[in-house]
């Protein structure tokens, strides 16, 4: 039965024993969420997984047909396969889908949502989800998606005449088996051992990778075209698309990246600044070290080092930057949910 209960607010995360499920409960409980209790779902294998929400003992529960009653908001955070088998179910019951995992964007049958952007680039209206009258599906789209719109958001305050980014994912973006895999590598490299490679294909510690091995799933190439498609439609003509390269990094967390734009005119580096913390992006002062992976750890916000003119290019321009992958896309899912909140409360 679909609960259709204005006070029931029930969370459920489906995918809760991924990186970013576990990451989604902290941000749920640290931002304060109100909610009367949060569901944590998963495969039958994860079942019965001993854990705490809000403080306190819980359990994983398998996903079965009644998994969602009386939920409000069903965040979909583990992997594509589980959100087409249960989106659906979730929202029969009356839940708002938040989907983390890209999937129902892709196949058009959610609207993605940045909500630090709307006030520069709302998202796009979407059909009704599954053929609802009441309820749309949304996508939080994933961390470099994120990083690659605020980039482009951003520069289009001055018009740039081209922009390029390079992303160096961490090996978390493939969830606990990309970083038991790094692990894995840089242990038996130092002790002179065979490595594994079962989820890269290839020697990832120690290394910078502009391709995978070829058994690897997804490639590399793969989701660089799913990045650059992401971006490309959500920006919608409505700032323009940087191109986009993909670097693989030997790192676990933090998603860095290497920005380049150039303008008409030599560009007033402080008017870039501000537009970029307009949008909430944290800009280190000329004496504060620039960001890294390690000083990102647990920070919501994209942190960009000062923007530097280029010594050649007197238009040019380049930026650094780096944000907590996981805590990122986490965040921006958990608020699209409280923007939704917020618009019934005004209703």
């Amino acid at each position: 039965m679909p609960s259709g209960f204005p006070n029931s607010n029930r969370v459920a995360i489906v995918g809760a024993s991924s990186l970013r499920g576990k990451e989604l409960k902290l941000v749920l409980e640290e931002r304060n969420f109100p909610t009367d209790e949060i569901i944590l779902l998963d495969a039958s294998v994860m079942a019965g997984t001993l854990t705490e929400a809000g403080g306190e003992p819980t359990f994983i529960r398998q996903l079965e047909e009644d998994s969602f009653d009386k939920v409000r908001f069903a965040f979909f955070a583990g992997i594509p396969a589980d959100t087409e088998r249960n989106w659906q179910a979730a929202q029969a019951a009356g839940a708002t889908v938040i989907d983390l995992t890209g999937v129902l964007a892709a196949s058009g049958k959610a609207t993605a949502w940045i909500p630090s952007l709307t006030s520069l680039i709302p998202p796009k209206p979407a059909a009704r989800a599954n053929g609802s009258p009441h309820k749309i599906a949304y996508s939080s789209p994933a961390s470099p998606v994120v990083i690659t719109c605020t980039l482009a958001a951003g520069l289009a305050k001055l018009s740039p005449r081209t922009s390029a980014a390079m992303l160096f994912p961490p090996v978390s973006e493939r969830d606990q088996a990309g970083i038991d895999e790094l692990e894995t590598q840089t242990t038996n490299l130092l002790s002179f051992r065979p490595i594994e490679q079962a989820i890269f294909d290839t020697q990832v510690a120690f290394n910078l990778l502009s391709r995978y091995g070829d058994e690897s799933k997804p490639s590399l190439e793969s989701t660089r075209a799913a990045i650059a498609r992401d971006v490309a439609q959500y920006l919608a003509g409505r700032a323009p698309v940087p191109a986009i390269q993909l670097v693989q990094t030997p790192v676990f967390y933090g998603y860095a990246f290497a920005a380049y734009a150039e303008f008409a005119a030599p560009p007033a580096l402080e008017q870039l600044a501000a537009a970029f913390r307009n949008l909430g992006v944290k800009i280190a002062g000329p004496e504060d070290p620039a960001p890294t992976n390690i000083s990102v750890a647990g920070e919501s916000e994209i942190q960009l080092a000062p923007i530097q003119a280029d010594p050649n290019v007197a238009p040019g321009a380049w930026l650094w930057g780096v944000a907590d992958n996981l805590r990122l896309a986490t965040t921006n899912a958990v608020r699209i949910a409280e923007e939704l909140l917020a618009k019934a409360a005004a209703a």
